[in-house]
């Protein structure tokens, strides 16, 4: 069964709304009616019997009309002006009087209707509004007076109106299935812009964006936030781009380099202290080709993946005294001077093993970049309910037009003008991101020939 488009789910779930509401409506005004014609029939009725019951005399255990010659007469000329029957019964139903208007017929005495009650009947197949009111002797029932009143036009005025409603109610209903689809269609109008524009956007082309709908409501809402996720989607398949060349290019470079070495050792014959050189030089670039895969991976698995964080509470001065302790080798070859200002035990709540990462690259920076005998600074400091780190060194430092791209991939800062310092420009993007999933606020000043200085955001956790 071919299922209903949006547009016409939308106008049929209005119309079974609306035909509910229609429906009860309808049923009101036919409630309403039928209440008012009857009760204007009952009140007529009433009144008939508040008259007649004073135009009647008992005596003894029965009873008549007082004139009863002037109630004929009165009741003969008042037939087509006023169409109320009334008959007289004693107390075994027998008819003692009736108005003229009945002639043959007579109105039936129902038993199981109420005294003083008010019922529907028929006389001579035509619809009538019955009461059999009871005369009394005292506290002996003598006798009865039926008033009756014709509902054939109440009856004719409800049958016109049912029938006008029950036609009119499916008129009303296509109509408004109609109305409701064209507004529907024209509500659903950007859903038809987002099919379009979903169509044309592949790998190649991620420029083209919605049109955003005048009216800011739900629609809008749905328009900017498709629009934000293929901006996502643009810049991920952008990085991803420049990830992919720059890794192609920084893994090219290592091992172009040893085929190159490799190449030149079996041209000729060479003494053994060339052979060792080469080879020792084909194991340093081997290395530093392990190191930028281990890069590689660490920078990959970070991206394409939600890292599970394991929390718990980490001591920073044993954190910082330690990785300063892993690099003492490198600190004394350059004999860098270092300094550390811890005014108390600081603990925050965080990943041990993402954080010491962090803190490893960036004292690792600090001592690669600093000069012969520099200095190299680790404060820590409480600032409010936060933990500031301060990693300072008086090394090449960074150009100001460079400080808004250290962050990008593979990116490294005047690297021609020191080809002594080796590096895959990776460091500081993983530090980035690992700051990002640990929500640690990090900022580097730095000044070129004068110094870089990394200050780290930390939350301090509270000890028990």
């Amino acid at each position: 069964m071919q299922q209903l488009s949006f547009k016409n789910r939308i106008a049929s779930n209005y119309i079974v709304t609306t035909a509910l509401l229609i429906f009860v409506v309808f049923f009101i005004i036919y409630s309403i009616v039928k209440f008012s014609v009857y009760s204007h029939v009952n009140s007529d009725i009433t009144s008939e019997v508040d008259k007649h019951l004073t135009e009647i005399i008992i005596v003894g255990d029965s009873f008549r009309l007082i004139h009863e010659e002037e109630w004929k007469e009165r009741e003969h000329n008042t037939l087509d002006v006023n169409p109320v029957f009334i008959q007289f019964v004693d107390q075994n139903r027998n008819v003692i009087e009736k108005s003229p208007n009945l002639k043959k017929s007579t109105l039936i005495f129902n038993k199981e209707k109420a005294e003083n009650k008010l019922f529907d009947a028929k006389l001579a197949d035509n619809a009538i509004r019955q009461i059999q009111v009871p005369i009394y002797q005292k506290t002996k029932i003598i006798g009865y007076i039926m008033i009756a009143m014709s509902l054939e036009d109440a009856t004719m005025v409800l049958n016109n109106l049912s029938e006008v409603l029950i036609i009119a109610y499916p008129v009303i209903l296509i109509v408004l299935f109609f109305i409701a689809r064209f507004f529907a269609g024209r509500s659903i109008k950007p859903i038809s812009s987002i099919i379009t524009t979903s169509n044309i956007i592949t790998k190649d082309n991620l420029t083209s964006r919605i049109p955003l709908p005048q009216n800011r409501d739900e629609l809008f809402v749905l328009s900017q936030t498709i629009n934000n996720l293929l901006d996502r989607i643009e810049t991920a398949v952008e990085r991803e781009k420049q990830f992919t060349s720059d890794a192609s290019h920084e893994l090219r470079t290592p091992l172009t380099v040893i085929k190159g070495t490799l190449e030149v050792l079996i041209r000729k014959p060479r003494d053994h202290a060339e052979y060792e050189e080469k080879i020792n030089f084909c194991v340093t670039e081997v290395n530093r080709l392990n190191h930028l895969l281990d890069q590689l991976l660490l920078l990959a698995r970070f991206e394409n993946q939600k890292q599970t964080l394991t929390t718990e509470k980490v001591y920073l001065n044993a954190l910082f005294l330690d990785t300063i302790a892993r690099n003492s080798t490198v600190i004394q070859s350059k004999n860098i001077t270092v300094s550390t200002e811890f005014s108390k035990d600081y603990y925050m709540e965080t990943d041990n093993y993402l954080f010491s990462i962090v803190i490893n690259n960036l004292i690792s920076n600090a001592i690669k970049y600093s000069n012969q005998n520099g200095n190299l600074a680790v404060i820590l400091k409480s600032i409010g309910s936060k933990i500031e780190c301060y990693i300072a060194d008086s090394g090449i430092g960074i150009p100001a037009e460079d400080l808004e791209k250290i962050f990008n991939q593979f990116y490294r800062s005047k690297s021609s003008n020191h080809p002594e310092i080796k590096g895959t420009g990776l460091g500081l993007s993983i530090v980035k991101r690992l700051c990002s999933l640990l929500n640690i606020d990090i900022v580097i000043n730095s000044q070129e020939n004068s110094g870089t200085t990394v200050i780290l955001s930390l939350f301090e956790a509270e000890l028990k």
